[in-house]
């Protein structure tokens, strides 16, 4: 369930068997955020949430988002209901911008986090496990763009056997997956896969087709030796665009694609290896070696602006543009942990070091209606990024109850750009971060605990500002310096997280310099803070409840134009609450999501265009509240079904902004279910 907790919940909640009734967990060593020990969460000096399988299951969500709009701290912005691009910002940062993390088995998902395009690959719920969300000063192990946090998809290791699942729903939906995995006799080896197929017609007839694979296996060599290997192929074409319903249309309830010929094409193929070595009972090294490619394009006509002007809705030309793109990354990641007791004190060290290269391969085509996915390459530009970053940790038990954790991470990139379509011209800049940082954990009483801490965290300049112009812009990182005191823990049959934090973001990028030759400068500040309560309550006779609110009273530009003004896409307030219900073989909650409202630019427009206006949309967007209600049932231990009613009182409203309103889905429904062979 959707909670954070003290470590006799993890432990109730997350065995350290990966499944139940299993003789020998298999061995797959991937790198966690978190992790499943029984003191996971406690150890940790930041707030955690974890949502298992079971919850997942439960919620049947769509996307990922589906599920991390009902984590507290976190908003989404939703352009369709698949969540095909990621929208995601944690305490009052954008979500229309991309300073947290994201992760995949402990790799980055974004396909640049150097050279820009973060948005632009977003993993599918259908082969997620387990999300992991971790906030705070535990999130400087990782990097870059840490400044909301931290979020890992766990992804699913298929039991023996064969599970089917199949789902329909509203829009012509229609979803099939396919978990099968196998041991060797003394479970020393595995392999398994993960494989789904969807498509839909579509909220707004805004269709999609993906297919997903992801094979696993993993064996252990010798008593202290375990390698995992993972790959995974995926396509997605979706008939989406950047633009939305002109106002008057919103207004009337339209309901059509108001882009019907654009589409945004994506595939992406990864391998990970790991190994894993336990060097003795108080050192273990393990070694993470990935490599992906993405290739996104992304067709888009132009509009005929003064027929649209007169139609009251987007006209488009004959002709249209393909900015068409390629990522390729290699990364090589190694942790070793140690657990020692220099100066008497009993610590646990971890040191890690990572190196990545990302590259990406980007064209602009000039096509036209009668051949449109050909024509002039008019912009070629191959953009590139070297990264090397390290980093130390120790936490120190100074007493039964205290404990304090030290650390320091360096992140040092070299990015460069070469315009082929400008004689092979060129340019290339460095930088290096030092972002140090300290937390600690008090135990309060055997079931609350106290934590905290202060650290810094940055994000990097991509390859389009920092060398902007082909010129280096001498930019440093954006950083900000991040403050959280909270406390959680358990009290009977409730259990509670109250969380307090305050970033004070700086150095951040804006337009303008005071030297002639450059264009950009980091001037940029604002500042965010605000308040998370996490409460869960057993209520008797197979009841529960979850609730969480998230308060972010200032998120605001502190320099510039704006200063004063509130950040886009970053409400005052958010909350859920979701009412449980488990008895036997049925499980059903009834679940509630408010988002306060929020600006769509950094202007705090309130209006809204009321043309056909082709640049990024401001005005204020209301809140709104969304009911769904979902079911499961265990029929036999082979059979399982489920089904969900989502948006129930059919609210119409807001998603977001862009060129053009984004409309949230109307009222759907689901039924599916799982069959294990």
């Amino acid at each position: 369930m959707q909670r954070t907790l003290m470590a006799a919940a993890v432990a109730a909640l997350l065995p350290t068997a990966a499944y139940a009734g299993s003789e020998r967990t298999v061995p797959l060593p991937v790198i966690e955020v978190i992790g499943k020990n029984e003191d996971a969460v406690s150890r940790q000096t930041g707030s955690v949430v974890l949502i298992d399988r079971e919850r997942l299951e439960l919620l049947q969500p769509l996307s990922t988002e589906d599920a991390l709009r009902r984590v507290p701290g976190i908003n989404t912005k939703s352009e369709e209901e698949t969540s095909i691009v990621a929208n995601v910002g944690l305490r009052g940062l954008s979500a229309s911008e991309s300073k947290s993390l994201i992760l995949e088995d402990g790799v980055p998902v974004a396909p640049g986090l150097f050279i820009g395009n973060e948005r632009y690959f977003n993993p599918r719920i259908q082969r997620i496990e387990r999300i992991e969300v971790l906030k705070g000063s535990a999130s400087l192990r990782y990097g870059p763009s840490t400044i909301g946090g931290v979020v890992n998809y766990q992804t699913k290791t298929p039991d023996d056997g064969v599970l089917v699942s199949t789902r329909l729903g509203s829009f012509d939906t229609r979803e099939a997956s396919l978990e099968a995995g196998g041991r060797s006799e003394s479970g020393d080896a595995f392999a398994g896969i993960v494989a789904t197929h969807a498509r839909s017609d579509g909220f707004m007839d805004k269709d999609y087709e993906m297919s997903d694979i992801m094979l696993k296996a993993g064996m252990a060599l010798g008593s202290d030796h375990q390698v995992g290997l993972k790959f995974s192929w995926h396509e997605n074409d979706a008939n989406i665009s950047y633009r939305g319903l002109l106002l008057e249309d919103y207004r009337d309830g339209a309901d059509y694609n108001p882009a019907p010929d654009d589409y945004f094409l994506t595939d992406r193929v990864g391998l990970d290896l790991n190994h894993e070595w336990q060097i003795n009972d108080r050192a273990s090294l393990q070694t993470l070696a990935y490599w992906s490619e993405v290739t996104r394009d992304y067709w888009r006509y132009d509009v005929d602006t003064a027929a649209s002007e007169e139609a009251g809705r987007w006209v488009y030309a004959d002709t249209l543009t393909g900015n068409n793109r390629s990522f390729e990354r290699y990364g090589l990641e190694t942790r070793l942990t140690l657990q020692h007791e220099l100066f008497g004190i009993a610590s646990d060290a971890e040191f890690g070091l990572r190196f990545m290269q990302e590259e990406s391969d980007d064209t602009r085509i000039r096509a036209t209606r009668e051949a449109d996915r050909t024509g002039i390459n008019d912009r070629h530009r191959i953009d590139s990024a070297d990264s090397v970053a390290a980093y130390v940790q120790n936490r120190m038990q100074l007493t039964d109850r205290l404990a304090l954790t030290p650390g320091v991470r360096v992140e040092s990139y070299e990015q460069k750009q070469v315009v082929l379509t400008d004689n092979n011209a060129s340019a290339d800049t460095s930088n290096t971060e030092v972002l140090p940082g300290i937390g600690a954990t008090y135990e309060l009483t055997d079931t609350a605990q106290l934590y905290g801490g202060v650290y810094r965290a940055f994000s990097p300049a991509s390859n389009g500002v920092a060398l902007d112009g082909l010129t280096d812009q001498d930019l440093e990182g954006e950083r900000s310096v991040n403050y959280e005191i909270g406390v959680r823990g358990l009290q009977g049959a409730l259990t509670y997280e109250v969380a307090a934090f305050y970033m004070e973001f700086d150095n951040q990028v804006v337009t303008g310099n005071s030297d002639p030759n450059l264009s950009q400068s980091n001037a940029g500040e604002t500042l965010h803070q605000g308040m998370e309560l996490v409460l869960g309550y057993e209520l008797g006779g197979g009841f529960s409840l979850d609730t969480n609110f998230t308060w972010v009273p200032e998120s605001e530009f502190r320099s510039g134009d704006n200063r004063g003004n509130r950040l886009p896409y970053a409400p005052e307030y958010l909350a859920n609450a979701s009412l449980n219900y488990s008895d036997g073989g049925l499980s059903a909650a009834l679940t509630a999501h408010h988002r306060g409202e929020q600006y769509g630019d950094p202007t705090n427009a309130e209006a809204f265009p009321t043309g056909a206006v082709s640049s990024i949309w401001g005005g204020l967007m209301p809140s709104y509240t969304l009911f769904d209600a979902m079911a499961q049932y265990a029929v036999s231990d082979q059979l399982t079904l489920f089904g969900a009613v989502k948006n129930i009182a059919d609210k119409r409203y807001i998603t977001g902004l862009r060129q053009g309103i984004y409309v949230g889905p109307e009222r759907s429904f689901e039924l599916g279910l799982r069959y294990r062979l």
